[in-house]
């Protein structure tokens, strides 16, 4: 419950419940607000891509190339050698049941090279023999190429990584590269493996030293090694610029940046790095990694951890954009060609801001919608939560898209339909689910429509229903601003120094231009005969004086239509030069409210201007009344997804405007 002294600043009472410790929370059994796909596994998720033509998974037992809707199209059984280590070739064979393995083929590298139609799956058999297949993208039971060689760990590990790169061998043409980032541990055992720590192989046969190949001549192998444990989270390439994120002792998070060049060599060569610090945490480890698409700068988001049960979580931006002066290998845990022979003071970037807080976070997919970043949370208990973030950092209320009927856990790499670019795919142990990143259909009005401050959604005139844009087939649509707003209407009074009297009603929308013209205000009686005229996003009515004689003022309903959809706001209209019968700490938000301005402790006429309640917010006073008292709460259960119709009875409850009841999400 908020403090008394706060509540009186804002004549609001925001009363946050805590239902776990106040009654009991009841799990619905449905799993999701609107229909999701899933799709069962044999075996346990070890990787999943998406590419435009498919979803390709690989399991301790199989690969699965499905549909975008996850129906299965090829299931190939990964079996081993055919004759026992060190006979045949390891390989994959599409059948109807589970078949036994000769010796068991782990796979370790999943990545859809969709430039060349292909599918580059490598792994190794018994943990000691690296192998490799070039697949046919569009049926994976075809085999183009085998090969007995390692590209990427030989044994099972979650803190390697791989993924394909561009460099600029032949400008302007480019050749694509097989990274692997594997994973070091100096304290276990080392396999038979000739790989390091960061590698770059070929892709085709037609590059020097044909495919697979770590070498650009017969001498040289170009390699990034490092010093100590390390642990791979994440990789990506934007532009020139390739970006690895990993954890390294001491509890660092380490970025690494190369700049893709003409060789091999050159790119590992222009190994850079930098600590990634979040205020108040001596170290940290990265659970989980998703750059935010587009915009100027490079921002990146991460889930961090600060104790070992990986419990106390966090969401965090950074800027990572590259440094503008190369100065490269100056790298203390990661070096090329000779390790480093002294201390070197490390670059280090500060956090943009901690965006999200919540317990036991595993994953984070980041998308960008017009203005706004929108966040996909996964948690070890299955939940999928989404973030919307304005460009300032400014976090609307959390929305649960997903839920479980068990606990499972997601898994870290969720990955966006690079087709329809509306579902996100989330990877739990044993199943696959498709998730629409917006569920927009349920919400049935205009004002609904706004009020989910959905990024995603837009009302459409054409349809008079609530859906993604790309699906209003005309430019006669509404949605939410680029900037949060709390309400879609807001208006002032102003007073002309010739006297007049004017109300600009203000539309705090984004519109289509089709929305636009049929767009109107009007007010009901007994306003609905003065003078007004409206161009999108105002309005203005010319207000005779003789309406503000009263000391009650005036009351009466604004109507603004756009084409067969409206909202109406409630507008009361008061002399602002006579609003003083509050205390002062509830005068100022009724003069907001009445559309005046608050300047120099008085009520007065509106200036053109904007002025919000926030400026309210500054005034300490005395109470005037008693603090509000909740007595009980009906219903006493409550659906996880929430519900509205909640009685609340007590003491005190005269002055509230405002109850919000909520579990643990801090929502503000």
């Amino acid at each position: 419950m908020q403090t008394g002294s706060l509540w009186r600043k804002q004549l609001c009472f925001n009363m946050i419940l805590l239902l776990s410790l106040l009654f009991p929370l009841w799990a619905e059994p449905a799993v999701s607000l609107e229909e999701d796909t899933t799709f069962t596994l044999e075996g346990k998720v070890r990787h999943l891509a998406v590419a435009p033509d498919g979803v390709y998974i690989a399991t301790e037992e199989k690969l699965y190339q499905l549909s975008h809707n996850l129906t299965p199209l090829h299931c190939p059984t990964l079996r081993g050698l055919s004759g026992g280590e060190g006979q045949g070739h390891a390989s994959l064979h599409c059948v109807s049941e589970r078949e036994l393995w000769k010796s068991d083929f782990t796979v370790n590298v999943l990545l859809p090279f969709v430039a060349n139609k292909t599918l580059v799956i490598c792994g190794a058999t018994g943990n000691t023999n690296g192998h490799c297949e070039v697949l046919d993208l569009k049926n994976i039971s075809k085999l183009l190429h085998s090969e007995d060689i390692q590209v990427g760990p030989l044994t099972q590990s979650d803190a390697s990584i791989s993924l394909l790169v561009e460099l600029e061998k032949n400008p302007p043409q480019k050749e694509t590269y097989i990274l692997t980032a594997i994973q070091q541990d100096p304290n276990k055992p080392s396999t038979m493996s000739d790989a390091k720590t960061i590698n770059l192989q070929n892709t085709l046969d037609s590059q020097t030293g044909g495919i697979f190949s770590l070498t650009e001549d017969q001498t040289f192998s170009p390699v990034i090694e490092s010093k100590g444990t390390v642990e791979f989270v994440d990789g990506f390439q934007i532009n020139q610029t390739i970006y690895i994120l990993s954890n390294v002792d001491k509890n660092k998070v380490r970025l690494l940046w190369l700049k893709a060049s003409k060789s091999k060599e050159e790119t590992l060569e222009s190994l850079e790095a930098a600590t990634l610090n979040i205020s108040g945490w001596d170290g940290s480890r990265l659970l989980a990694s998703s750059v935010v698409p587009g915009g100027e700068r490079v921002l990146w988001s991460g889930v961090f951890c600060v104790d070992r049960g990986q419990t106390n979580t966090q969401l965090v931006l950074f800027d990572i954009s590259p440094p503008v002066i190369n100065n490269p290998n100056k790298e203390p845990d990661f070096y090329f060609k000779k390790p480093p022979t002294n201390e070197r003071t490390l670059k280090s970037l500060t956090a943009e801001t901690v965006l999200y807080k919540q317990n036991s976070m595993t994953s984070v997919l980041a998308v960008r919608q017009k203005t706004w970043m929108v966040f996909f949370v996964g948690t070890a208990d299955g939940q999928l939560i989404k973030l919307v973030v304005s460009q300032n950092y400014k976090v609307l209320c959390p929305e649960v898209l997903y839920k479980p009927c068990d606990e499972c856990k997601v898994f870290p790499r969720m990955q966006l339909d690079p087709v329809d670019q509306k579902h996100i795919y989330v990877p739990f142990e044993k199943k696959i689910l498709r998730v629409p990143v917006s569920q927009c259909s349920k919400y049935k009005t205009l004002q609904e429509c706004w009020g989910a401050q959905d990024p995603f959604c837009v009302w459409c005139g054409s349809n008079n229903s609530c859906m993604f844009e790309v699906d209003c087939n005309s430019s006669n649509w509404l949605s939410i601003p680029e900037k949060p707003q709390k309400k879609m209407i807001t208006y002032k009074v102003v007073k002309e120094t010739t006297g007049r009297i004017k109300l600009v009603v203000q539309i705090h929308a984004t519109v289509g231009e089709n929305m636009k013209s049929s767009f109107a205000c009007r007010f009901s009686a007994p306003l609905d005969n003065i003078d007004s005229s409206s161009q999108f996003p105002q309005c203005t009515f010319v207000l005779p004086s003789h309406l503000f004689l009263a000391a009650e003022g005036l009351s009466s309903t604004l109507n603004v239509t756009f084409g067969k959809g409206w909202v109406t706001e409630q507008v009361h209209l008061k002399n602002c030069s006579r609003i003083h019968e509050h205390h002062s700490s509830s005068l100022c938000q009724h003069c907001i409210r009445a559309g005046c301005t608050w300047t120099n402790n008085r009520c007065s006429w509106a200036s053109e201007g904007d002025q919000t309640d926030s400026v309210c917010q500054k005034i300490s006073s005395n109470p005037v009344s008693e603090e509000p008292v909740i007595s009980s709460i009906t219903p006493s259960n409550v659906s996880f997804h929430g519900r509205n119709g909640a009685v609340l009875s007590g003491r005190n409850l005269q002055d509230v405007i405002g109850v919000r009841i909520q579990t643990d999400t801090d929502c503000n």
